[in-house]
């Protein structure tokens, strides 16, 4: 098993095994562009790189997997419990419990030790870090446009780009099987987002930098994606869910007048009064919040008052982390505006690709955000707080988040889209020229991520068992509450 640390994933031109270093000085300091221009890589040199990083590790060395040493999934998900809150640990155990598929969901620390064990192609992008397939979704753009892209970024981090595609090919089976879909079926969903992946890839290797910036996925191109026949059901869908979860939306459904004044309701476990001390302890992590926004958006969200707060319970993965919905009202007092902060710890990829370079975690998320996105919530933002760190976002910002049992039926049209804004993604933060170098033209990629999937959801199924027979022999405390 490799050391952890031992790697450094940072920008492609910091990285001296890739022999691409620019000479970042004389770039702030305005050298003259041909001599910028002498040092950059051609397109054939980055092939090149490509095509030489199969020596790292060969394509068909993708499709292997077995666990070569002791690592207990158990101890992994245990090491991330210092920072949580510990009367919400037995939640998170059970709800990871509960099957294979929220044991995917819930154990990226698991995965990211798996991954960081093995060889790796040094090909670096800005990864998602939790790939999988639900964490992929619509919501609106600042020009209030649908967007399809990814949605989780709590584990950004630098890192080798095939880990994410490994991650999201390996969720396609897994979510399969919890919804009884055939295994050819399976398998072609899987082999239609390592197609798609393959070929936007390919496409963004010959395009312009601006080009590959500016594009995203739009509601109708996702739309696009599915049979004639069911385009009108999925479009009225995705508008009804577009209309309900906005800020308006969710007051409507979390909220209630008490003495003529908007309360955000209770309801233990997931949303609870919080203490005084959390009350002043959210004050604070607003007020550093306010800082970390730009100037015209500061001026923004002073428009709006601070209303209530409540503790959330949210996700999988996440229980345990400090997490508070905050209403705030508008100057008409008609015009709520729900945000969530959350708490961020470091990413699960840090032990194998090195520290992050930003010491706020809740940055790390929040830049890896405006890096991977093609666009991105306008309240964004982080702060830090009595040693802990956080990011802010909007709650239900015109977000249609995808259901396990909704998308199972129609699996390889999902996951088409999710294979073209994975390939975005990378393409904006590394460097696709290489990237399509090392895949090829064949299916040598494919088939071998294809393999890795059925072997790596095999081995959830093991770690789930694991982690329920470690509730039932008391190793780790369970919840009646999933």
């Amino acid at each position: 098993m490799r050391t952890p640390g031992n790697r450094s994933y940072g920008p492609p031109w910091d990285r001296d095994r890739l022999a691409v270093r620019l000479p970042l000085p004389e770039l702030i300091e305005g050298a003259a562009s041909a001599s910028v221009r002498a040092r950059l890589p051609s397109a054939a040199q980055r092939r090149a790189i490509g095509r030489a990083a199969r020596e790292r590790l060969k394509r068909r060395d993708l499709g292997r997997w077995a666990r070569t040493d002791e690592a207990d999934p158990i101890a992994l998900i245990s090491a991330q419990n210092a920072i949580r809150l510990p009367e919400l640990l037995p939640i998170r155990h059970s709800r990871m419990a509960t099957s294979p598929w929220t044991f995917y969901r819930g154990a990226a620390a698991v995965m990211a030790a798996d991954l960081g064990s093995r060889p790796d192609t040094g090909l670096t992008v800005q990864l998602c870090g939790d790939a999988h397939v639900l964490n992929f979704g619509l919501w609106a753009t600042p020009e209030r446009q649908l967007s399809f892209d990814l949605r989780d970024f709590d584990e950004t981090l630098p890192g080798p780009f095939e880990w994410d595609v490994l991650r999201l090919a390996a969720s396609l089976i897994v979510l399969a099987r919890e919804y009884g879909v055939r295994t050819n079926v399976a398998e072609r969903a899987v082999a239609r987002c390592l197609k798609t992946y393959r070929d936007r890839i390919a496409n963004y290797a010959s395009a312009g930098q601006l080009e590959i910036w500016y594009d995203l996925i739009t509601a109708q191109q996702f739309i696009g994606q599915f049979a004639p026949a069911e385009q009108e059901q999925v479009s009225s869908h995705i508008e009804r869910k577009a209309r309900r979860r906005t800020s308006a939306g969710a007051a409507r459904k979390l909220t209630e007048r008490v003495d003529g004044h908007l309360r955000i309701v209770d309801d233990p476990p997931v949303r609870v009064r919080l203490q005084p001390d959390e009350l002043a302890l959210t004050d604070e992590v607003f007020a550093g919040y306010r800082a970390s926004l730009p100037e015209y958006r500061r001026h923004l969200l002073d428009r709006f008052s601070f209303v209530d707060a409540v503790r959330q319970v949210v996700g999988v993965g996440s229980v345990g982390m400090r997490v508070i919905l905050v209403l705030l009202e508008g100057r008409t007092g008609a015009d709520p505006l729900l945000l969530q902060i959350k708490q961020a710890g470091s990413s699960v990829y840090e032990a194998y690709c090195g520290p992050s370079r930003y010491r706020n975690h809740g940055k790390r998320v929040v830049i890896g955000k405006r890096l991977i996105q093609s666009a991105t919530d306008i309240f964004a933002g982080f702060t830090s707080v009595a040693g802990h760190d956080f990011y802010v976002r909007q709650f239900r910002d015109m977000k249609v988040i995808p259901r396990g049992d909704l998308i199972a039926p129609r699996l390889a049209q999902f996951a088409t889209a999710c294979g073209k804004a994975l390939a975005r993604a990378h393409a904006r933060t590394g460097d696709p020229i290489a990237i399509a170098g090392y895949i090829g033209k064949g299916r040598a990629f494919d088939a071998a991520v294809s393999e890795f999937a059925v072997s790596y959801a095999d081995q959830t199924a093991r770690d789930h068992r694991r982690l329920r027979d470690a509730i039932a022999a008391g190793e780790i405390e369970g919840s009646a509450e999933h």
